[in-house]
Formats: structure tokens, C-alpha cells, sequence
């Protein structure tokens, strides 16, 4: 089922599915990560932005306590008591908005009880890497924060979708996406401090020095709740225990290389993605700010570098698709997001976006790889009321 992304295609597409009008529509945007990568559970530093494809949630209370979701994605609705709603009881997609809604109602100490009904239409395309789950989630609880008058704050939606991600759907994720979905500004990067969630803006100023950002989307699928991700986290928690902190946030490169005979290699080097990781993003911003994005390309290749060999999330199609781009021209390129499949980001200036398009495909044809999906993304505004 293939219906354009937009408020109106929304608003009909509930209507076709359940037979009334919608009280409104709220869109949310998927995210690229600028830099920042396993760092946000690890209560680091991540620098991601809002992008310019956006999932739009038509949605109407009811007067019980059912809540239907249905989606482009195809299929019946799926009905759920929002009462029962757990890791259990729900699964597959409808596990993002019914999960955002039960933990919503928590956030605001209230038991989940006015039912509603809700229709997703989306281009942000999934298990790219630019958090279509997050969207989803989003969208949702910034509806029904308005239609519940909970009157939540957006931190608290944050913490309220994060909470959904992580118990409900089963991805061991920290705040990075949510945050980015929600607190967003047009133009600019999201500087999130995961310790304590806030944030700030930082100007990329891509317009005025004529770059663009390519998204490269290898299109090998990936999904959080899998095993990789989680044994991610897990050795990232027993590198911060035998260091005796609370995250490897507290940890400096010099701490880490006086106490590497307490790790063993692989965890020693999975932690060592995270402190550099950290101390690139705090360089991305310097440079960002003192000599604008020209200068940010040698960071993002040190990101995937080191996302490459120590954290070991990158898949050949993703090494591919850095080399492919800096080769034709980008000033820099990494992947986006968890690994194991998803995109990469590339650098660009604007009027060599098309030749390493193209380079890329062919690049991609040579290896015997399914062709990329390569767009521009522009930094966009986060959730909020369409209609």
C-alpha cells in the first residue's frame, strides 16, 4: 500500500480505516545522527538533527479503553486494551505507538483508560537507521498528550517513549532518538547531554557553506531488539562495572588505558569506542562552531573508523558506501544510527551530489550489493500538530 506522507493522506487514510473523522493529525521526523554513535545509554554525548521525512498520525479518542492502530505498513488494524498492553501481549510494529500510549499514561500517573484509534502514513523508511520507530512513538504521544491533556512536557515524552522502546518493544536503546524526534529545530543539530537529557541547539550553517547531507541507505534491514544491539550494551554495563562507575561517560581515555589488564580485549575495545565517541562529539561541536561544517568531515570518518573496528556495527555495505563517497568527493561520511545494516551519512558539497549518487551505485553494482537509496536530508523542526 503506497500513500503519500502528508496530512491529508493521513486524515483520508483513517477515515478508509475506521469509518469517522480524526480529532487531528501530529507528525513526528525521523533523525540522522550527526555523530554520537552507542553513546546515548552509555549517559554520553550525541549530536543527531531532525530530518525532512516525517510520520503523520491521524488520531480520534474513543469512549473505552481499545486502542486500533493501523499503518501503511498493511494489515488489519490491530486492537489492543491499552490496560494489557506489555512486551507480551503486543509485538511487531504496534508495539512503538501502543507502547508510547501505556507509558504516557504512567508518565503522567494516570492507568491507561480513553481508548483511541490511530492511523500512520510515513516516508521515513524503515530499518534504514533514521529511527521510523521513534517517529512513530512520537508522533502518538504528542497526539494524545494534547487529546489526554496530560500536559506533559516534551522531556517528559521523551523519557515516556524511551521507556515504551525499551520495555515494551524489547530495544535496549537510550534517549538519542526520542530526543531528536522531539525537541528538534529547523536548521540545526540537537547537542543532547544523555546523563541528565538536556539539550541544546548547534548551528550547522550546511546553507550558507553550500554542503548537503547524503543519506545512503544500504537497505540490509536491521532492528534493535536483535541480539547485536544488546550485546552492545551489555559488555559497554561490564566495562563500567569493572571500572567501578556508573556509565563509561565517567571515563577518560587515559583512565581506560591505565586499567585495560582489568578488561579483556573485547570489551576494553568496545569501551573505547564509547570514550572517543564522546570526545568526538564534543570536537564536532568545536568545529561547528569556530570554523563551520566544512571542518567536521575528519571527525565523521574517525567515527566510523572506530565504529568499524573496535565497536564491531558496521556490515560491508556500510564500509562500502563511506569509502565509495569520500572517494568521489564527500568531505566525510559514517554510518547512522545502531549498525548491522541501516545508512550512512556523507558530507557533501551540493554540487557534486549527483555524481557521488552516482558512484555510489555503480560502486555498489560492482560489489554485487542491492542498489542504495542515496537522498539529501535537510535539518528540520520536530513533532508536532499538522492539522
Amino acid at each position: 500500500m503506497t500513500v503519500e506522507a502528508t496530512p491529508r493522506a493521513a486524515r483520508a487514510s483513517f477515515r478508509a480505516a475506521f469509518g469517522r473523522q480524526p480529532d487531528g493529525v501530529w507528525s513526528a521526523p525521523g533523525r540522522v545522527n550527526l555523530i554520537g554513535e552507542h553513546t546515548d545509554y552509555n549517559r554520553g554525548y550525541v549530536l543527531p538533527f531532525a530530518i525532512d521525512r516525517r510520520t503523520y498520525a491521524a488520531v480520534a479518542l474513543r469512549q473505552d479503553g481499545i486502542a486500533r492502530v493501523a499503518s501503511t505498513l498493511g494489515g488489519e488494524p490491530v486492537t489492543a486494551g491499552l490496560a494489557a498492553v506489555s512486551a507480551q501481549t503486543v509485538g511487531g510494529w504496534s508495539a512503538y505507538p501502543l507502547g508510547a500510549a501505556r507509558e504516557l499514561a504512567r508518565q503522567a500517573g494516570r492507568e491507561p483508560g480513553q481508548g483511541f484509534d490511530a492511523f500512520f502514513v510515513s516516508d521515513v523508511p524503515v530499518g534504514a537507521g533514521l529511527s521510523s520507530s521513534a517517529a512513530i512513538e512520537c508522533a502518538l504521544a504528542l497526539a494524545l498528550n494534547e487529546l489526554w491533556g496530560t500536559g506533559l512536557s516534551r522531556r517528559a515524552l521523551v523519557a515516556a517513549t524511551c521507556r515504551a522502546e525499551n520495555e515494551v518493544v524489547g530495544a535496549p536503546t537510550g534517549i538519542l532518538d526520542q530526543s531528536a524526534s522531539l525537541l528538534s529545530h529547523v536548521g540545526t543539530a540537537l547537542f543532547i547531554d544523555c546523563a541528565d537529557g538536556s539539550s541544546e541547539t548547534v548551528s550547522l550553517g550546511l546553507d550558507h557553506a553550500d554542503l548537503e547531507i547524503l543519506v545512503i541507505d544500504t537497505r540490509v534491514r536491521h532492528q534493535h531488539a536483535g541480539g547485536g544491539y544488546r550485546l552492545r550494551r551489555a559488555s559497554c554495563e561490564k566495562a563500567a562495572r569493572l571500572l567501578g562507575v556508573r556509565a563509561l561517560r565517567d571515563v577518560t581515555l587515559a583512565d581506560l588505558e591505565q586499567a585495560r589488564e582489568r578488561l579483556d580485549e573485547e570489551t576494553f575495545r568496545r569501551a573505547r569506542h564509547v570514550v572517543t565517541e564522546n570526545a568526538r562529539v564534543l570536537q564536532a561541536i568545536t568545529v561547528l562552531r569556530e570554523a563551520g561544517p566544512r571542518g567536521v568531515g575528519p571527525v565523521m570518518l574517525a567515527s566510523h573508523q572506530s565504529l568499524h573496528e573496535d565497536f564491531d556495527v558496521t556490515v560491508p555495505e556500510l564500509d562500502v558506501a563511506v569509502a565509495a563517497a569520500v572517494a568521489s568527493g564527500a568531505l566525510g561520511a559514517r554510518m547512522t544510527g545502531g549498525g548491522f545494516g541501516g545508512s550512512a551519512i556523507a558530507l557533501a558539497e551540493r554540487a557534486a551530489r549527483d555524481d557521488i549518487a552516482a558512484r555510489l551505485r555503480a560502486t555498489f553494482r560492482g560489489q554485487g550489493f542491492a542498489e542504495p537509496n542515496v537522498f539529501t536530508v535537510t535539518p528540520s523542526d520536530g513533532a508536532h500538530r499538522d492539522a
